[in-house]
Parts: C-alpha cells; structure tokens; sequence
C-alpha cells in the first residue's frame, strides 16, 4: 500500500513540477531569484520522493534494487534529479536546466511505473549470477552514467535545436511581412542592433548561430553545461565497465565475453572517448561537439534498453527474457 502510494503520488508531483517548470517564464512578475529557488526545491523534493520509492522497494524485495528493468528505470529516474541538484550546487545561471530534466525524468518515471507489464515491476528474488557483492557498486556506477550521459547528450540536442527553431521562426515572420508587404515595394527593411536598416528580411540573421549576445550566452551554457556533465558521465561508464568486467570474471570465469550489453558499452564508451579527445585535443566546440554527443545518446540507448529487448546475452537477468 506504501509503495503503491509513493508511486502515483511521486507520479502526479513529477507532472506538476514539470509543467511548473515550462509556464515559469510566462509570470514575469515572479522575481527571477524566487523562480530559482522554487523549482530547485521541487527538484530536490522530487529527488527525496524518488529514493523513497526506491527504499520501499528495498524493504519489499529484501536486496539492493537494481536488479530489472523496473528497478533500474527508477532509478535512472533518480539519478536525473540528482545531476540536476549537483549542477546547480556547481554552476550558476541554469535556470534553462529544470525544462530540461523535468521531462526527461517524468517520461523515464512514467515508462515504468504505468508502462512496463505487472510481472516485470514485480519483485523476484535474485538468480545465482547476482548474488554478489560487486551488484551494488556496478549496477549504480552503470546507471549513474547512463543518467549523465544522457542527460548531457540531451542538453545537446538542446543546443542543435535552437538555431534551427530561430531559423524557422526567422522564415515564419519573413514570410508573414513579405505577404504584409504592398506590391511593388519589395522586401521589408529590418532594423538592425544598431537601429539602421540592415536589408531584406530573410532567415539568415535567425539561422545564424545565437546572434543576439543573450542567445550567445545561452548557447554557452548549453555547450558548456553539456562537456561537463559527460565529462563526469565518462569516467563513471569507465569505472562501471572495469568493475563489470572484474565482476563477469568472479561469475562467469571471464573479464570479456563479447556479449551484447558489453559490446554496445565498448562503443558507447568509444563515442565518448571521440567526443572527449576531439573536444580537448581538436579544439571542437559547438555544432560538432553536440552531433557526437547526439550520437552517443543513440548508443546509450541500445546499450541500455535495445539489447534487452532482443532478450539475448548474459544481461538479460530479471529484464525481458528472464520474465518468463
């Protein structure tokens, strides 16, 4: 009855923190340093309801919860918020980041609790293979970076996404002057920064990257915010993949088998490695940086999810295959 309590009750407050978060910007009248603090707040409640759904269902089950797919969306779930309240106790000016995990975290919430068949939510006592002390540290260290790399490479896309939605915008409000426009007089004349006419209106000031010097610091902190959070998500999968492979040897008489779920995190953990080295060494910055890190969300995603749902491997304990 608790759990079940804690689960739609963490439900509802997720969606309400989550809509908060998007109509926040509309109440100009709300000071900026109490928006700030609100939704920092709620973030954090919303960490603390997270682990109480997890401790719950540590006491129900009687072992670390990290053992099925269930498990580990809730707790992916958590580590979203805890990125969130990290980042703003190490960084300033991101009130950009709650419309951002918000989501993330409620869609992840939401897919398991309300999603997912009630025989894979149900808890199972634990096979052989995960009767082992090295369960805790790796599974956590594993979805703890699962939850920064994507959380990153989402931040990312984010950054992808806003010159082109100012490039479509720019052509939506071209065309509605041009069709505003008496015949005969051609293109409207725009005023530029410095009140002069700047020429023809076209998309070409909004395709441009962050033209205004606020998009500019946006874009920024998008791509700064992103390097840095993958940069810690990095050597968490690094340190996850040492200890998997110390434990596949203790289980399985093996530190690498090839199996499915540990090729994809070998080039899961290679995509990173190319973002990283290229960022560092090449001096990339930007539009390159964030297709990699888009093309890395891709990867964690069959790392995580895609392999199991086939089923196959030695990782498939407790998540699609072991259900039946």
């Amino acid at each position: 009855m608790n759990q079940t309590f804690f689960t739609n009750s963490t439900f509802l407050y997720l969606m309400l923190l989550m809509l908060w978060s998007w109509i926040e910007p509309f109440f100009p009248n709300l000071t900026k340093k109490s928006t700030t603090t609100s939704t920092f707040f709620g973030i954090c409640v919303a960490n603390i309801l997270l682990a109480v759904v997890l401790i719950l269902r540590w006491i129900d089950s009687g072992h670390f919860p990290l053992t099925n797919l269930y498990e580990s969306l809730i707790f992916l779930a958590w580590s979203f918020t805890a990125i969130h309240v990290g980042s703003m106790f190490a960084f300033q000016n991101l009130n950009f980041l709650e419309a951002i995990t918000t989501p993330i975290t409620l869609l992840t919430y939401t897919f398991a609790s309300f999603s997912l068949p009630p025989a894979m939510q149900k808890a199972t006592a634990l096979v052989p293979a995960l009767q082992s002390n090295w369960l805790m540290m790796h599974v956590t260290i594993m979805i703890l970076s699962y939850g920064a790399l994507l959380c990153g490479s989402i931040i990312a896309f984010v950054f992808l996404l806003v010159p082109a939605s100012m490039k479509f915008s720019g052509a939506l409000r071209s065309g509605a002057e041009r069709i505003g426009t008496p015949k005969g007089q051609g293109s409207l004349a725009v005023k530029g920064a410095s009140g002069a006419d700047s020429g023809a209106m076209d998309a070409e000031p909004y395709g441009a990257l962050y033209q205004s010097s606020d998009l500019s610091a946006f874009g920024q902190s998008l791509d700064n915010l992103s390097y840095r959070i993958l940069g810690l998500g990095f050597p968490l999968l690094t340190l996850g993949i040492l200890s998997g492979a110390v434990w596949a040897n203790e289980a399985w008489g093996s530190y690498w088998s090839w199996d499915p779920k540990e090729t994809w995190a070998l080039i899961t953990w290679l995509v990173f490695a190319i973002y990283l080295h290229t960022r560092l060494t090449k001096g990339w910055r930007g539009t390159k940086s964030a297709i990699l890190a888009t093309v890395g969300f891709v990867t964690v995603w069959v790392c995580y999810l895609g392999v199991n749902l086939l089923g196959i491997g030695l990782h498939s304990y407790g998540w699609f295959s072991g259900q039946g």
